[in-house]
């Protein structure tokens, strides 16, 4: 009889007790019931949470032309909408593609969303170019200063809660074209839906055998000619560890555990307010309001590295790469040093 994967043993468990849905709140939560999700690692939604914000009350396209109708702002430009994303070249190498960063003005930026918007989906090789402000730098409290006032400074119960402030408040627009690749954060997560509605696709820490993970060489979009983009390498550019398995299309680039995986799906209408635990991956999609656009503000606040929480991921990220490396490299079973370097060099380990 073979013994169970002890991987495999605990993802099952994890979902056999946790259910796979997210709570949904209908008010927000003290400091003291917040901070009981955050001891589990789960996230919430509270509908209709931030309806009374002044930002939900008032923005909209004309409203925010007109406050930042004198500011350039850094804008995310990429062909197809895949902003920090995995990228599969002609010759199959799986690249890390992060987009060009260009400035403009507000208002021209706004009018270049809405009327993208507007268009049928271009398909290549007529690539029409995507702009979506995502720097997320604390940019509302830095380039976009003018709309701070419009939100809280702060999400009380969550400061209340980690003891400490948000460490950045970031802006977010853009339209249905852009879509945010699977990826996790380091960050307890408080996510705003202000205009239009967003779609994540969630997946919890223990899945991290299921995303698999690969060294990817890391790339950006640079202008070419014609307006186009081309992807290119900077000097002395490293791999980094980038999930190349997507939950929506489960059968491309699969691990031996992604077929364990149990994704949760949650979308956020205007107004609504989500916990996003740190460390969860994350999808993110959107589709835009009537005005054209989709925007949204979240608050980051810096996970807790004490306790078993961080080391525990790290195991189980480290656990899934050894049994790999045995699988690809047998003689790694038997002890033999020098294939061992190889089979973590080949990890980029």
């Amino acid at each position: 009889m073979t013994a169970q994967d002890p991987i495999e043993t605990l993802i099952t468990t994890y979902h056999e007790l946790n259910a796979t849905l997210i709570d949904e709140l209908h008010e927000e939560p003290s400091a003291l019931e917040f901070m009981r999700y955050v001891a589990r690692n789960r996230p919430f939604v509270v509908r209709g949470g931030a309806k009374g914000w002044k930002a939900c009350e008032s923005w909209d396209a004309s409203y925010l032309a007109d406050i930042m109708r004198d500011e350039d702002v850094q804008v995310a430009v990429t062909p197809y909408g895949n902003a920090d994303g995995v990228v599969e070249r002609a010759d199959g190498e799986l690249l890390m593609v992060e987009p060009h960063q260009t400035k403009e003005n507000f208002v021209d930026f706004i009018r270049y969303v809405q009327a993208d918007n507007s268009l049928p989906s271009p398909t290549p090789p007529e690539v029409r170019n995507v702009k979506y402000a995502q720097t997320q730098n604390d940019n509302l409290r830095a380039e976009y200063a003018s709309l701070f006032a419009d939100v809280p400074s702060d999400v009380s119960w969550a400061r209340i809660a980690l003891q400490q402030s948000a460490d950045a408040i970031n802006f977010w627009l853009g339209n249905a074209r852009s879509v945010t690749a699977l990826h996790r954060d380091n960050y307890e997560n408080v996510y705003v839906q202000v205009i239009g509605r967003k779609h994540f696709v969630l997946l919890p820490p223990i899945e991290t055998p299921c995303v698999n993970e690969k060294p990817l060489l890391q790339t950006r979009y640079a202008p070419a000619e014609g307006g186009q983009l081309k992807i290119e390498a900077s000097d002395g550019a490293e791999k980094v560890p980038v999930p190349i398995w997507d939950p929506e299309v489960p059968e491309a680039r699969a691990s031996e555990y992604s077929y364990l995986s149990r994704k949760l799906d949650v979308t956020l209408e205007e107004g609504d307010m989500l916990y996003l635990p740190a460390m969860w991956y994350h999808k993110v999609m959107q589709t835009s309001g009537k005005e054209g656009f989709a925007c949204a503000v979240n608050y980051w606040y810096d996970m807790s590295f004490e306790g078993s929480f961080w080391a525990s991921n790290c195991f189980v990220r480290d656990a899934a790469l050894a049994k790999e490396r045995v699988v690809r490299y047998p003689d790694l079973a038997m002890g033999d040093e020098g294939q061992q370097g190889v089979g973590q060099q080949s990890l980029g380990r």
